[in-house]
Protein backbone atom coordinates (compact mmCIF):
# COMPACT_ATOMS: atom_id res chain seq x y z
CA UNK A 1 0.00 0.00 0.00
CA UNK A 2 1.31 3.46 -0.91
CA UNK A 3 2.11 5.60 2.11
CA UNK A 4 -0.02 8.66 2.78
CA UNK A 5 1.49 12.09 2.17
CA UNK A 6 1.30 14.12 5.40
CA UNK A 7 0.30 17.77 5.40
CA UNK A 8 3.75 18.60 6.82
CA UNK A 9 7.01 16.68 7.23
CA UNK A 10 9.56 18.21 9.63
CA UNK A 11 13.21 17.51 8.83
CA UNK A 12 15.30 15.98 11.61
CA UNK A 13 18.26 14.28 9.99
CA UNK A 14 21.75 13.10 10.89
CA UNK A 15 23.21 16.62 10.77
CA UNK A 16 20.68 17.91 13.30
CA UNK A 17 21.31 14.91 15.54
CA UNK A 18 25.08 15.35 15.27
CA UNK A 19 24.78 19.04 16.17
CA UNK A 20 22.71 18.22 19.27
CA UNK A 21 25.16 15.51 20.38
CA UNK A 22 28.12 17.85 19.84
CA UNK A 23 26.60 20.47 22.14
CA UNK A 24 25.50 17.96 24.77
CA UNK A 25 29.03 16.59 24.83
CA UNK A 26 30.49 20.07 25.30
CA UNK A 27 28.65 20.76 28.55
CA UNK A 28 27.74 24.30 27.38
CA UNK A 29 24.05 23.81 26.83
CA UNK A 30 22.18 27.04 27.73
CA UNK A 31 22.63 30.59 26.40
CA UNK A 32 26.19 29.88 25.27
CA UNK A 33 28.29 30.13 22.10
CA UNK A 34 25.79 28.28 19.89
CA UNK A 35 23.06 30.80 20.70
CA UNK A 36 25.41 33.71 19.98
CA UNK A 37 26.46 32.14 16.67
CA UNK A 38 22.83 31.45 15.71
CA UNK A 39 21.89 35.07 16.40
CA UNK A 40 24.79 36.35 14.31
CA UNK A 41 24.04 34.03 11.39
CA UNK A 42 20.30 34.75 11.44
CA UNK A 43 21.09 38.46 11.22
CA UNK A 44 22.09 38.00 7.57
CA UNK A 45 18.51 36.95 6.83
CA UNK A 46 17.05 40.23 8.16
CA UNK A 47 19.30 42.91 6.63
CA UNK A 48 21.87 42.82 9.44
CA UNK A 49 19.50 43.57 12.30
CA UNK A 50 20.24 42.70 15.91
CA UNK A 51 18.88 39.24 16.74
CA UNK A 52 17.78 37.97 20.15
CA UNK A 53 17.06 34.25 20.46
CA UNK A 54 14.31 33.08 22.82
CA UNK A 55 12.53 29.83 23.63
CA UNK A 56 9.49 30.21 21.34
CA UNK A 57 7.80 32.44 18.80
CA UNK A 58 5.15 33.32 21.39
CA UNK A 59 7.88 34.44 23.80
CA UNK A 60 9.33 36.57 20.99
CA UNK A 61 6.04 38.41 20.55
CA UNK A 62 5.36 38.75 24.27
CA UNK A 63 8.83 40.00 25.23
CA UNK A 64 8.83 42.50 22.38
CA UNK A 65 5.54 44.02 23.49
CA UNK A 66 6.74 43.99 27.10
CA UNK A 67 9.95 45.77 26.10
CA UNK A 68 7.92 48.42 24.24
CA UNK A 69 6.20 49.28 27.53
CA UNK A 70 2.61 48.41 26.73
CA UNK A 71 0.17 49.09 29.56
CA UNK A 72 -3.49 48.42 30.33
CA UNK A 73 -5.75 50.42 28.05
CA UNK A 74 -3.29 50.38 25.15
CA UNK A 75 -4.56 48.83 21.93
CA UNK A 76 -2.68 46.79 19.34
CA UNK A 77 -4.27 46.16 15.94
CA UNK A 78 -3.93 42.52 14.88
CA UNK A 79 -5.54 40.16 12.37
CA UNK A 80 -8.07 37.67 13.68
CA UNK A 81 -7.12 35.23 10.92
CA UNK A 82 -3.99 33.92 12.60
CA UNK A 83 -2.86 31.54 15.33
CA UNK A 84 -4.09 32.61 18.78
CA UNK A 85 -0.53 33.44 19.90
CA UNK A 86 -0.75 36.71 17.95
CA UNK A 87 -3.49 38.06 20.20
CA UNK A 88 -2.40 36.12 23.29
CA UNK A 89 0.91 37.99 23.33
CA UNK A 90 -0.94 41.31 23.38
CA UNK A 91 -3.16 40.20 26.25
CA UNK A 92 -0.23 38.77 28.22
CA UNK A 93 1.60 42.09 27.87
CA UNK A 94 -1.42 43.83 29.46
CA UNK A 95 -2.85 45.50 26.36
CA UNK A 96 -5.97 44.93 24.25
CA UNK A 97 -5.93 43.28 20.81
CA UNK A 98 -8.15 45.05 18.29
CA UNK A 99 -9.05 42.83 15.35
CA UNK A 100 -8.96 44.11 11.78
CA UNK A 101 -9.99 42.32 8.60
CA UNK A 102 -7.71 40.77 5.98
CA UNK A 103 -7.15 41.14 2.25
CA UNK A 104 -8.70 38.15 0.48
CA UNK A 105 -5.67 37.44 -1.71
CA UNK A 106 -2.79 37.42 0.75
CA UNK A 107 -4.83 36.51 3.87
CA UNK A 108 -2.85 39.28 5.61
CA UNK A 109 -4.02 42.50 7.31
CA UNK A 110 -5.92 44.91 5.07
CA UNK A 111 -4.33 48.38 5.51
CA UNK A 112 -7.71 50.03 4.96
CA UNK A 113 -9.18 47.96 7.80
CA UNK A 114 -6.20 48.88 9.97
CA UNK A 115 -6.76 52.58 9.30
CA UNK A 116 -10.42 52.26 10.30
CA UNK A 117 -9.45 50.51 13.56
CA UNK A 118 -7.05 53.19 14.82
CA UNK A 119 -8.21 55.04 17.94
CA UNK A 120 -6.50 57.41 20.39
CA UNK A 121 -5.60 54.29 22.42
CA UNK A 122 -3.79 52.53 19.57
CA UNK A 123 -0.06 52.17 20.20
CA UNK A 124 0.99 49.46 17.76
CA UNK A 125 0.13 47.38 14.71
CA UNK A 126 1.05 43.70 14.52
CA UNK A 127 0.82 42.44 10.93
CA UNK A 128 1.18 38.69 10.40
CA UNK A 129 3.02 37.42 7.31
CA UNK A 130 0.56 34.56 7.08
CA UNK A 131 1.44 31.29 5.33
CA UNK A 132 4.77 32.83 4.23
CA UNK A 133 3.22 35.68 2.21
CA UNK A 134 4.43 39.12 3.37
CA UNK A 135 1.80 41.52 4.64
CA UNK A 136 1.31 44.82 2.82
CA UNK A 137 4.15 46.54 4.67
CA UNK A 138 4.54 49.14 1.91
CA UNK A 139 1.13 50.48 2.95
CA UNK A 140 1.17 49.62 6.66
CA UNK A 141 4.47 51.35 7.49
CA UNK A 142 3.40 54.82 6.17
CA UNK A 143 0.12 54.44 8.02
CA UNK A 144 1.96 53.66 11.24
CA UNK A 145 4.34 56.58 10.75
CA UNK A 146 1.43 58.95 10.17
CA UNK A 147 -0.11 58.00 13.52
CA UNK A 148 3.11 57.46 15.48
CA UNK A 149 2.52 53.73 16.00
CA UNK A 150 5.04 50.95 16.54
CA UNK A 151 4.98 48.06 14.08
CA UNK A 152 5.82 44.58 15.36
CA UNK A 153 5.95 41.94 12.63
CA UNK A 154 4.65 38.48 13.43
CA UNK A 155 6.98 36.67 11.04
CA UNK A 156 6.54 33.24 12.63
CA UNK A 157 5.76 31.71 9.22
CA UNK A 158 7.90 33.94 7.02
CA UNK A 159 11.57 32.94 7.18
CA UNK A 160 13.20 34.43 4.03
CA UNK A 161 9.98 36.07 2.81
CA UNK A 162 10.31 39.59 1.42
CA UNK A 163 8.39 42.49 -0.08
CA UNK A 164 10.11 44.64 -2.70
CA UNK A 165 13.41 43.04 -1.66
CA UNK A 166 13.03 44.02 2.01
CA UNK A 167 13.02 40.86 4.15
CA UNK A 168 10.26 40.01 6.58
CA UNK A 169 11.47 41.02 10.02
CA UNK A 170 13.25 44.13 8.71
CA UNK A 171 10.32 46.55 8.41
CA UNK A 172 9.00 47.29 11.88
CA UNK A 173 10.60 48.18 15.18
CA UNK A 174 10.87 44.42 15.65
CA UNK A 175 10.16 41.15 13.88
CA UNK A 176 9.31 37.87 15.63
CA UNK A 177 10.08 34.42 14.20
CA UNK A 178 9.18 30.91 15.34
CA UNK A 179 11.30 27.76 15.07
CA UNK A 180 8.56 25.23 15.76
CA UNK A 181 9.19 21.88 14.01
CA UNK A 182 6.72 22.45 11.15
CA UNK A 183 8.08 25.90 10.24
CA UNK A 184 10.23 26.45 7.12
CA UNK A 185 13.21 25.97 9.44
CA UNK A 186 13.20 24.90 13.06
CA UNK A 187 15.23 24.35 16.20
CA UNK A 188 12.76 21.81 17.65
CA UNK A 189 11.34 24.81 19.51
CA UNK A 190 12.48 28.40 19.71
CA UNK A 191 12.07 31.94 18.49
CA UNK A 192 14.02 34.99 17.34
CA UNK A 193 13.42 38.72 17.73
CA UNK A 194 14.98 41.06 15.16
CA UNK A 195 15.39 44.80 15.56
CA UNK A 196 17.47 47.70 14.27
CA UNK A 197 17.35 49.37 17.71
CA UNK A 198 20.36 48.40 19.88
CA UNK A 199 18.67 49.67 23.04
CA UNK A 200 15.60 47.53 22.38
CA UNK A 201 17.85 44.54 21.67
CA UNK A 202 19.59 45.01 25.03
CA UNK A 203 16.28 45.31 26.85
CA UNK A 204 15.11 42.08 25.22
CA UNK A 205 18.29 40.30 26.27
CA UNK A 206 17.64 41.41 29.85
CA UNK A 207 14.01 40.35 29.80
CA UNK A 208 14.74 36.85 28.47
CA UNK A 209 17.33 36.20 31.21
CA UNK A 210 15.75 37.20 34.53
CA UNK A 211 16.61 40.86 33.91
CA UNK A 212 20.36 40.38 33.97
CA UNK A 213 23.21 40.72 31.52
CA UNK A 214 25.84 39.98 34.17
CA UNK A 215 25.15 37.09 36.52
CA UNK A 216 23.30 38.17 39.68
CA UNK A 217 23.23 41.81 38.50
CA UNK A 218 19.49 42.01 37.87
CA UNK A 219 18.64 45.35 36.24
CA UNK A 220 14.95 44.81 35.50
CA UNK A 221 12.24 42.27 36.31
CA UNK A 222 12.67 39.54 33.72
CA UNK A 223 11.83 35.91 33.03
CA UNK A 224 13.51 32.72 31.88
CA UNK A 225 12.81 32.58 28.15
CA UNK A 226 16.28 31.60 26.99
CA UNK A 227 17.05 29.37 24.02
CA UNK A 228 19.19 26.32 24.72
CA UNK A 229 22.45 25.78 22.86
CA UNK A 230 21.12 22.41 21.68
CA UNK A 231 18.21 24.14 19.99
CA UNK A 232 20.50 26.84 18.57
CA UNK A 233 22.84 24.24 17.09
CA UNK A 234 19.93 22.54 15.35
CA UNK A 235 18.70 25.94 14.18
CA UNK A 236 22.11 26.72 12.66
CA UNK A 237 22.00 23.50 10.64
CA UNK A 238 18.50 24.31 9.42
CA UNK A 239 19.38 27.92 8.63
CA UNK A 240 22.16 26.68 6.37
CA UNK A 241 19.59 24.78 4.32
CA UNK A 242 16.86 27.40 4.33
CA UNK A 243 17.70 28.92 0.92
CA UNK A 244 17.53 25.53 -0.82
CA UNK A 245 14.40 24.50 1.04
CA UNK A 246 12.75 27.81 0.13
CA UNK A 247 13.63 27.26 -3.53
CA UNK A 248 12.03 23.82 -3.38
CA UNK A 249 8.90 25.09 -1.63
CA UNK A 250 8.47 27.75 -4.29
CA UNK A 251 9.04 25.21 -7.06
CA UNK A 252 6.48 22.86 -5.49
CA UNK A 253 4.00 25.73 -5.25
CA UNK A 254 4.59 26.65 -8.91
CA UNK A 255 3.90 23.04 -9.89
CA UNK A 256 0.64 23.03 -7.94
CA UNK A 257 -0.36 26.43 -9.35
CA UNK A 258 -0.08 24.99 -12.83
CA UNK A 259 -1.69 21.62 -12.21
CA UNK A 260 -4.56 22.20 -9.81
CA UNK A 261 -8.13 22.80 -10.89
CA UNK A 262 -11.40 23.08 -9.00
CA UNK A 263 -9.84 25.17 -6.21
CA UNK A 264 -8.60 28.76 -5.94
CA UNK A 265 -4.81 28.66 -5.80
CA UNK A 266 -2.98 31.27 -3.66
CA UNK A 267 -2.32 34.56 -5.46
CA UNK A 268 0.93 36.44 -4.85
CA UNK A 269 0.99 40.25 -4.52
CA UNK A 270 3.23 42.32 -6.78
CA UNK A 271 6.73 42.52 -5.33
CA UNK A 272 6.08 39.74 -2.81
CA UNK A 273 8.49 36.85 -2.30
CA UNK A 274 6.19 34.12 -0.96
CA UNK A 275 7.99 31.31 0.89
CA UNK A 276 4.98 28.99 1.20
CA UNK A 277 5.06 27.95 4.80
CA UNK A 278 1.64 26.73 3.76
CA UNK A 279 0.18 26.28 0.29
CA UNK A 280 -3.35 27.39 1.03
CA UNK A 281 -6.22 27.11 -1.44
CA UNK A 282 -9.86 28.12 -1.22
CA UNK A 283 -12.35 25.33 -1.69
CA UNK A 284 -15.81 26.06 -3.08
CA UNK A 285 -18.49 23.79 -1.71
CA UNK A 286 -18.00 21.36 1.16
CA UNK A 287 -14.53 21.59 2.67
CA UNK A 288 -15.12 18.55 4.85
CA UNK A 289 -16.02 16.44 1.83
CA UNK A 290 -12.98 17.75 -0.04
CA UNK A 291 -10.61 16.85 2.80
CA UNK A 292 -12.21 13.45 3.23
CA UNK A 293 -11.76 12.76 -0.48
CA UNK A 294 -8.10 13.77 -0.26
CA UNK A 295 -7.60 11.47 2.73
CA UNK A 296 -9.14 8.56 0.81
CA UNK A 297 -6.48 9.16 -1.84
CA UNK A 298 -3.66 9.27 0.69
CA UNK A 299 -3.11 13.04 0.69
CA UNK A 300 -3.02 14.92 3.96
CA UNK A 301 -4.39 18.43 4.41
CA UNK A 302 -5.00 20.89 7.22
CA UNK A 303 -7.08 23.96 8.00
CA UNK A 304 -5.26 27.02 9.36
CA UNK A 305 -7.40 28.44 10.97
CA UNK A 306 -10.94 27.08 11.26
CA UNK A 307 -11.97 29.51 14.01
CA UNK A 308 -10.79 33.13 13.79
CA UNK A 309 -9.36 34.48 17.02
CA UNK A 310 -12.24 36.93 17.57
CA UNK A 311 -14.62 33.95 17.68
CA UNK A 312 -12.56 31.96 20.19
CA UNK A 313 -13.96 31.64 23.69
CA UNK A 314 -11.21 33.80 25.20
CA UNK A 315 -11.97 36.71 22.85
CA UNK A 316 -15.60 36.45 21.77
CA UNK A 317 -16.80 39.20 24.13
CA UNK A 318 -15.17 41.73 21.83
CA UNK A 319 -16.50 40.09 18.66
CA UNK A 320 -16.63 42.32 15.61
CA UNK A 321 -17.68 42.08 11.96
CA UNK A 322 -14.82 40.71 9.84
CA UNK A 323 -16.38 39.30 6.66
CA UNK A 324 -13.18 38.42 4.78
CA UNK A 325 -11.78 36.73 7.88
CA UNK A 326 -14.92 34.63 8.35
CA UNK A 327 -15.00 33.72 4.66
CA UNK A 328 -11.37 32.63 4.66
CA UNK A 329 -11.85 30.55 7.81
CA UNK A 330 -14.72 28.71 6.11
CA UNK A 331 -12.95 28.07 2.79
CA UNK A 332 -9.20 27.52 3.28
CA UNK A 333 -7.34 24.22 3.07
CA UNK A 334 -3.55 23.88 3.22
CA UNK A 335 -1.97 21.22 1.02
CA UNK A 336 1.47 19.59 1.31
CA UNK A 337 4.24 21.85 -0.03
CA UNK A 338 7.21 20.89 2.14
CA UNK A 339 10.62 20.72 0.44
CA UNK A 340 11.14 16.96 0.68
CA UNK A 341 8.14 16.16 -1.52
CA UNK A 342 9.08 13.96 -4.45
CA UNK A 343 7.92 14.43 -8.02
CA UNK A 344 5.67 11.39 -7.67
CA UNK A 345 4.11 12.82 -4.51
CA UNK A 346 3.43 16.14 -6.22
CA UNK A 347 1.70 14.28 -9.05
CA UNK A 348 -0.42 12.40 -6.50
CA UNK A 349 -1.38 15.64 -4.77
CA UNK A 350 -2.39 17.32 -8.02
CA UNK A 351 -4.44 14.32 -9.15
CA UNK A 352 -6.13 13.94 -5.78
CA UNK A 353 -7.03 17.63 -5.50
CA UNK A 354 -8.44 17.86 -8.99
CA UNK A 355 -10.47 14.68 -8.50
CA UNK A 356 -11.69 15.68 -5.04
CA UNK A 357 -12.64 19.18 -6.12
CA UNK A 358 -14.51 18.04 -9.23
CA UNK A 359 -16.41 14.86 -8.27
CA UNK A 360 -17.19 12.42 -11.09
Amino acid sequence: MTASIPSARPVIGPDEIAAAVRVLSSGLVVQGPEVAAFEEEFSALVAGRHCVAVNSGTSALYLTLLALGLKPGDEVIVPSFSFAATANAVRLAGATPVFADIEPGSFCLDPAAVAAAITPRTVAIMPVHLYGHPAAMDRIMPLAAKHGLAVVEDAAQAHAAALHDVPAGAFGVAGCFSFYPTKNMHSLEGGMITTADPDLARQLRLLRNQGMEQRYQNEVVGANMRLTDVAAAIGRVQLGRLAEWTRRRRANAAFLDERLSGVVTPPVAAGAHHVYHQYTVRVPGSRDAFQAALAERGVGSAVYYPTPIHRLRAYEKGRTHLPETDRAAAEVVSLPVFPTLTGAELERIAEAVTTAAVPA
